[in-house]
């Protein structure tokens, strides 16, 4: 394997790495943490809000 291509595959490794770690997953965490905000206020709005009933 030539030198040069080998160095360019770490160089798109490490790349890839960084995008995945510093991009991807916080996005990914806030939109799973929203999407799960916004199914429970769906909810609520037709099972009412959490409590006891009658107060």
């Amino acid at each position: 394997m030539d030198r040069s291509q080998e160095t360019f595959t770490k160089a798109q490794e490490v790349r890839s790495f960084l995008f995945l770690t510093a991009v991807m997953a916080p996005l990914l965490a806030v939109l799973i943490v929203a999407g799960y905000g916004f199914l429970v206020w769906i909810y609520q709005m037709f099972a009412g809000p959490p409590g006891p009933m009658g107060h």
